[in-house]
């Protein structure tokens, strides 16, 4: 991620101790992404991931970290929060909020294949049915409310054309939001953001899921559509891959089938899931925040994701 606070090495060495992790043997910042600051923080014990939350705060932050700790003892291969000797999993660096978890081995798979996908969805739903009896709730955090909030704020900085589509299309997800069919969608704690580079692969096994700080309560099938939008689409184009989402949804229905009402709504989520990351894009880019490694990500992306979406729905 974008570094937005400066750690020391001394300051590295004190978190270390307290950890009880050993000797600092390197930090260093971690490049992309533009909400938290991360590093790579190595010890002579292990490598672990140190991230500073800019945004989140320490009230909101238990329900990420607790979650995390929910599914790795769940089976599901996530970074697990390390704890002080008192058991807490949620520490202070330079004033903010942090914490540390165990890297992940492998290296995220920005080229997949069918077989990629098909991993994808298999652990996306063990992750969603191990998420089941986790007790903390807290809203996903960019759902609706916030694209109601945030639409009127990049308005101002984008063409006629753009401006008349993205009112169009968050009038149309309200609308969606408010029916029978998405009141019976299936519902617990979702990643939000399960993009290629959110995931590890050692060659073609899923080695693991991580950066859940976009997580939340939310409809299992928005979940799943993110994936669909990142995974199985042609990135150049934004045109949807058939192959691939063949490949994901079956893998993801052999463990947990959609319901009658999820199969009846995909073309609807697929467009959500487009219009979210348009809409955060946006905002992103034209109201950016200074950090020393920040590359905010091309809005216009998922304009046409959402633009193939849209002109061509694709059924469950």
């Amino acid at each position: 991620m974008a570094v937005f606070t400066e750690v020391s090495n001394t300051e590295a060495r004190e978190l270390l101790r307290r950890l009880q992790l050993g000797e600092l043997v390197e930090l260093r910042g971690i490049e992309g992404g533009i909400e938290n600051t991360n590093y790579f923080l190595t010890s002579d014990q292990g490598e672990f991931v140190l991230t500073l939350f800019e945004r989140l705060t320490a009230a909101q932050l238990p329900f990420y970290l607790y979650l995390m700790k929910h599914l790795a003892h769940g089976g599901v291969p996530v970074p697990d929060p390390r704890a002080d000797k008192n058991g807490d999993i949620l520490h202070t660096v330079c004033g903010k909020p942090a914490a540390v978890v165990n890297k992940l081995r492998g290296k995220s798979q920005l080229a997949p294949q069918g077989v990629h996908c098909a991993a994808v969805g298999t652990m996306l739903a063990r992750m969603h049915l191990a998420g089941r009896d986790f007790e903390r709730r807290q809203p996903n955090l960019r759902g609706l409310p916030w694209w109601n909030e945030t639409v009127p704020v990049v308005l101002p900085h984008i063409g006629e054309a753009q401006s008349a589509l993205l009112r169009a299309e968050l009038a149309y997800q309200n609308h969606v939001a408010a029916s029978s069919a998405y009141a019976a969608l299936p519902c617990g704690p979702v990643h939000a953001d399960l993009f290629r580079d959110n995931v590890m692969f050692e060659g073609e096994e899923l080695t693991g899921f991580f950066d859940f700080y976009f997580a939340g309560v939310d409809t299992w099938l928005f979940d799943l559509a993110v994936c669909l939008n990142d995974w199985c689409i042609d990135l150049p184009t934004g045109a949807h891959d058939a192959e691939r989402a063949t490949r994901m949804l079956d893998a993801y229905q052999a463990v947990r089938p959609l319901t009658a009402a999820e199969r009846e709504l995909l073309p609807a989520m697929l467009r959500a899931g487009a219009l979210r990351f348009w809409i955060s894009r946006l905002w992103d880019f034209y109201l950016p925040r200074e950090a020393s490694m920040l590359k905010p990500h091309d809005p216009t992306h998922f304009e046409r994701v959402l633009r193939h979406r849209v002109a061509h729905p694709v059924h469950a």
